[in-house]
């Protein structure tokens, strides 16, 4: 970039505008006090500036994963196994998740909610069965009436 020569006497320049760098120095180059974004010196820099702080230590690692549990605290087996045999055998579902939520009142294992749906979906799906069975008996019974001897 080239500047026009100065009009007037020598002697008579006007002052630099804050706004315009000197004219020995890159306009992109950083100002005097001011780090370099790119780790070197510039023309009025010191070697202060010309190196990285050292990075902080480093903290340990978190650790990830479940919480460690302690003695007793896992989850009951029997409302895992009603909550699976709700959707197998319904019954099987609803009495599993009664004995279950008689253990957890005493042990403290995890597992109440899986044994309380274990319980409703058990007693809702046994009823469906049963309410399936019932229609499909009517239907057999009703079914039947007419005279199939053909006359």
């Amino acid at each position: 970039m080239s500047y026009p020569p100065p009009s007037g006497p020598p002697g008579d320049e006007p002052p630099p505008s804050p706004y315009e760098p000197p004219r020995d120095q890159s306009p992109y180059a950083p100002t005097a006090g001011e780090p370099s974004p790119y780790g070197h010196q510039g023309p009025q820099q010191s070697a202060h500036w010309s190196q990285q702080p050292p990075y902080p230590p480093q903290g340990p690692y978190g650790q990830y994963g479940p919480p460690p549990s302690g003695p007793g605290r896992g989850t009951n087996i029997l409302a895992i196994l009603s909550l699976v045999f709700a959707f197998v055998f319904p019954p099987a579902g609803a009495v599993l998740g009664h004995v279950a939520k008689r253990q957890l009142r005493t042990s403290g294992e995890d597992g109440d909610q899986l044994a309380t749906w274990g319980l409703i979906l058990g007693y809702v799906f046994t009823g469906l069965t049963v309410l399936a069975c019932c229609g499909w008996l009517a239907l057999v019974a009703f079914g039947n009436t007419g005279d199939s001897s053909g006359y």
